[in-house]
């Protein structure tokens, strides 16, 4: 009888984990016979170690690199594009209904704020519009008496300037009306109101929001904040040295630190006329495509680098330059024999990059024909 043997899930998993754990012992091991020979300083690989750890072996090729200039700075909007909401009254928040990244138009009501000093502003504008009309009838009044000599200057001056006083309240009063968005000509006919509500002057994103039903403000208060955030762009500082390199439309390749590796990029739009602070630098203004700004906030703090050049240079893939004791190295390949690959550990300066390139600056020992390791670098050196 033949009987046909099907290996359970479980066991299954047992297998593979098996041939997991065989493969990692192998390449630990393989690890672990590297060889250093201290008398030549060499770094020997056997043809196994070299196979099992897919090292690979290829020679510098040129390659075009930006020369690049630092800069810093940070992505901000210009100031016509942000606007604090403040009040030109005490009071309390009587209704506030948006939240950060909230989008506002231009005109749209933002926060009701409630206070006794609006009635108060009200009645004394009611008071001074009853006034006025008596006051301006009085003083025409007195002005006739005073052509026709029948009454003194004294009475007709004291007339004309109680009236101009009261014009004068009346007006200011007035205004502050219409700065508080509150209808001078209703409140004449006694409709007063005790609440006002705030206006967005611009179109964009809340990016602060200090309001809260029922919370106090003053004048001084900022109560909340709105960045257009199509217009962000980047605002850099770039050192004396550096400035007279920088050109109109040149590109910018810049990240943002704290918050992501990715790389964006810009365009140079303006360039400072002086240097400005201890540090002698000098702003440059950079401009953002649409998709760009759709990922940033303003106020991140950016790392830049201004593309003013293009040159030739050595290149090697970014894995096959190894860094230790603060000095950048490759691993020059000296012969080969039964025994395996003899590498020799050379220090070289590092010139431009790119996302996968190294530039290596050529030197007595490293030329275009040099062999180098170009993958499995960082085995050799843990």
């Amino acid at each position: 009888m033949i009987y046909n043997f099907y290996p359970s899930n479980n066991m299954k998993k047992l297998i593979y984990l098996f041939a997991l754990t065989i493969v990692f012992i192998s390449c630990k091991d393989d690890k672990k016979e590297i060889v250093e020979d201290t008398n030549n300083g060499l770094i020997t690989v056997t043809p196994s170690q070299f196979k099992n750890m897919e090292m690979e072996i290829a020679t510098p090729k040129e390659s075009d690199f930006d020369v690049t200039v630092k800069a810093s700075g940070k992505i901000d909007a210009p100031p016509q594009n942000k606007a604090k909401i403040t009040t030109f009254i005490g009071g309390f928040i009587k209704s506030s209904r948006l939240l950060v990244g909230d989008k506002v138009t231009k005109g749209q009501a933002l926060v009701t704020i409630e206070s006794t000093e609006i009635v108060d502003i009200q009645k004394e504008y009611i008071e001074v519009a009853e006034q006025i009309n008596y006051l301006k009838s009085e003083f025409e009044r007195q002005k006739t008496l005073f052509d026709e000599k029948i009454t003194s200057q004294k009475n007709y001056l004291k007339a004309e300037s109680e009236y101009r006083s009261a014009k004068g309240r009346y007006q200011s009063l007035r205004q502050k009306l219409l700065m508080l968005n509150i209808n001078p000509t209703q409140v004449e006919r006694g409709r007063v109101v005790t609440s006002i509500t705030l206006f967005s002057p611009i179109s964009g994103d809340v990016t602060v929001m200090n309001a809260n039903v029922g919370m106090s403000v003053m004048p001084s208060d900022v109560i909340l904040e709105i960045v257009n955030t199509t217009t962000l762009h980047l605002e850099m500082k770039v050192f004396e040295k550096d400035i007279l390199s920088i050109k109109e439309n040149q590109t910018i390749k810049f990240t943002v630190p704290e918050a992501s590796k990715e790389q964006f990029l810009g365009k140079v739009h303006l360039i400072g006329k002086s240097i400005e602070g201890n540090d002698r630098t000098s702003n440059v203004h950079g401009h953002l495509d649409e998709n760009v700004k759709q990922k940033l906030l303003t106020g991140m703090f950016i790392e830049a680098q201004i593309v003013v050049n293009t040159k030739k240079g050595f290149a090697i893939p970014k894995d096959a330059l190894g860094f230790e004791n603060d000095k950048n190295f490759v691993l020059l390949l000296k012969s080969q024999d039964a025994k395996g690959h003899h590498f020799q550990k050379v220090n070289v300066v590092k010139g431009e990059s790119t996302e996968e390139l190294v530039e290596i600056i050529p030197n007595k020992e490293i030329n275009a024909n040099s062999k180098l390791l170009t993958k499995g670098v960082f085995d050799l050196i843990d």
